[in-house]
């Protein structure tokens, strides 16, 4: 055999080369979370994939509608345990509190709504994250206040000509995310689908940690931020409205004077009046704040234009020489005629032994499960008590939080 056969039997054919590093955060995921109940909860519902493509993390909505988390196996590899821990709370922070959806700035996905977004999440985990990243009191950012709101960082980046934008494009110059941002707010019927996908993700997750009461480092304060972006927004006059309207009943009576559309002239026509009889039971103990009541009072002298309501005043007792009609039309101010403990019994069987179409109960919800109303029942308190009520009433009872400022 010569030597150039043999040399060419010697040449073999080039094998694919051996991929860099060998991470992979699905299985990894689960073991840097087993300290963190809520982070566990949201990761296990987030698809993670690698990708070459991306330097470091990112996350975005894929092409069914969800929400994904892309990674740099190399990235991950080359940091410490605790550091890769922190990037993948780094990025469900992001999907937490919407900045890659419904928070962008008037719908555009600029270079500094992303240093804003990445300064308002690494204040709470600074200590958690490589060099590269950026943290309020840090290189550029020294002696910038921790713990804002993205938007703050944005208005203060933008005072400041920190890098700044072109028309909605990355600007030149200033610092950069470490993480990859490209895909947020498209616009898309995909990242619609994402966004209310992501929104029951996170209800469960809080649903988790609040029923283990394990929230991991996630601190106090935190944990109202997360749970307030679950929480869905009442307007509790709407609803109140809504209620005396819904309460209203129909007095329907024939009446020559009015004609009949249908049959002119042959059949009166039919004239109805309507009005409704609402009783407000409002609990005298000290723990209903005064602005609780002026809030309260301040709205029912707007509804006082379509309404007469019976104003029922109680602690353990109904104070009966107080009950009083708010009759249509007129203007009051609130007062306060007892300061007792509080029995919802009282008001409840008053209300029952008379003809009301709806009764609405303002308290903080301190105090034993009443009997059944014979009427509509509503509960108005604060967001505190709407949360954790001392009972659980009827699955047909609403419990409205007012706002108090």
């Amino acid at each position: 055999m010569s030597e150039e056969i043999k040399e060419v039997e010697s040449e073999e054919v080039e094998k694919p080369a051996e991929p860099k590093s060998k991470f992979d955060l699905n299985k990894c995921a689960a073991r840097l979370l087993m300290q963190e109940p809520f982070f566990a909860a949201l990761s296990r519902r987030i698809d993670k994939r690698e990708s070459m493509d991306i330097p470091t993390a990112g996350v975005r909505v894929s092409d069914d509608g969800q929400y994904e988390m892309l990674y740099n196996p190399e990235f991950f590899e080359s940091m410490t345990e605790k550091q890769r821990l922190g990037v993948l709370k780094h990025e469900l922070y992001h999907l937490i509190f919407g900045h890659c959806s419904d928070r962008l700035p008037e719908g555009k996905m600029t270079k500094t709504w992303n240093v804003a977004t990445d300064l308002a999440i690494n204040s709470h985990i600074a200590d958690e994250l490589p060099e590269l990243a950026l943290v309020p009191g840090r290189g550029n950012y020294e002696g910038w206040e921790s713990h804002k709101s993205a938007e703050w960082y944005f208005k203060k980046l933008k005072d400041e000509g920190h890098g700044e934008d072109g028309e909605g494009e990355e600007g030149e110059g200033g610092d950069d995310s470490f993480d990859d941002h490209s895909g947020w707010g498209e616009g898309t019927t995909e990242s619609a689908i994402a966004k209310e996908r992501m929104k029951e993700t996170i209800k469960k997750a809080v649903q988790e940690a609040q029923e283990s009461n394990s929230w991991g480092s996630v601190s106090a304060d935190m944990r109202k931020k997360i749970a307030a972006t679950v929480e869905s927004v009442v307007d509790w006059k709407k609803v109140l409205r809504a209620f005396v309207k819904r309460s209203q009943r129909a007095d329907k009576q024939s009446s020559i004077k009015k004609i009949n559309k249908r049959y002119p002239y042959m059949h009166p026509g039919k004239k109805t009046s309507r009005l409704a009889q609402v009783a407000i039971s409002i609990d005298q103990s000290g723990s209903v704040s005064d602005r609780m009541l002026e809030a309260f009072y301040s709205e029912l002298d707007k509804l006082a234009q379509i309404a007469t309501f019976t104003v029922v005043p109680f602690d353990t007792t109904v104070v009966e020489d107080k009950v009083y009609q708010w009759r249509k039309g007129e203007r009051r101010s609130k007062e306060r005629v007892a300061q007792g403990g509080t029995c919802f019994d009282a008001p409840t069987k008053w209300v029952n032994e008379r003809n009301f179409d709806g009764h609405i109960v303002l308290t903080d919800m301190m105090a034993p499960k009443p009997v059944n109303s014979k009427c509509q029942r509503m509960w108005m308190t604060t967001k505190h008590y709407a949360k954790f009520p001392y009972f659980k009433p009827n699955s047909n009872e609403k419990v409205i939080a007012i706002d108090e400022e």
